[in-house]
């Protein structure tokens, strides 16, 4: 069986699934469950896109090679969508972009299809937010049907004090994953900024900027993922013994 090294435009084996999210104010998400091929997934990542007004959607790079990757060798599920008015080659989710306020009913939906999606049930979900996401991800995450959150590039644009309380009342892990270079907030200011929840984890990623571009960078961010989600397990291997495609 041929050896293929893992690249930036690897996908590995996985059962697709095109889904479609309905949010409480009435309108259609479109979006996509990777699954592991020939067995129920062990975890399951629930993933909210960066800005869409500044070329987030469901298919940013870090989410797609998550997709592309974590059924075939972590058996974890990753479930991507669209928010309201953002476009990929998937669709285009019904509504308009509003703010970090009618996304609330965004981020509830994809919660709710994860916790009631029973063939093969969804297990241990976490949310993984990367710049607005991880915006979202604070303000509307803490879910009884999911265990933890992590965080790539967080702004704490839209967050305030007051979410940031509240993770740390509700004491579920949280982790952070800062890039050093980013434009936004450093890891030096975001363990200031996270200094209020006890419980939070802040990793500062050496030489990263707030995209995560680069295999190496995309690497990283995956192990640290599966290292929450699925203790134990990795770091992740960048040999693949089987038939690969290309996307």
């Amino acid at each position: 069986m041929p050896s293929h090294e893992i690249r930036a435009n690897t996908v590995l084996p996985s059962r697709r699934e095109e889904i479609e999210l309905h949010t409480a104010d009435g309108l259609r998400l479109v979006g996509e469950l990777a699954l592991p091929v020939d067995r129920d997934p062990v975890a399951t990542l629930v993933t909210l896109h960066p800005l869409p007004t500044h070329g987030g959607f469901m298919d940013s790079h870090v989410y797609k090679k998550a997709a592309n990757r974590l059924p075939a060798l972590a058996d974890i599920a990753v479930l991507r969508f669209n928010t309201r008015g953002t476009s990929s080659p998937r669709g285009t989710s019904e509504g308009e972009f509003d703010h970090a306020e009618g996304e609330r009913f965004d981020v509830a939906a994809a919660i709710e299809y994860a916790e009631f999606h029973e063939t093969p049930p969804l297990p241990h979900r976490w949310l993984v937010g990367w710049s607005f996401g991880t915006d979202l991800t604070l303000m509307y995450g803490l879910d009884p049907a999911v265990e933890g959150a992590i965080l790539l590039s967080p702004p704490l644009r839209w967050t305030g004090d007051q979410h940031l309380r509240e993770w740390a009342v509700d004491g579920r892990p949280l982790v952070a994953l800062v890039p050093e270079h980013d434009d936004y907030l450093q890891p030096e200011q975001a363990r200031e900024r996270f200094a209020v929840v006890p419980q939070a984890e802040v990793v500062g990623v050496d030489g990263c900027k707030h995209l995560w571009v680069g295999e190496t960078y995309v690497r990283r961010a995956l192990d640290e993922i599966v290292a929450r989600v699925r203790p134990g397990f990795g770091p992740l291997p960048t040999q693949w013994d089987g038939e690969v495609e290309e996307g």
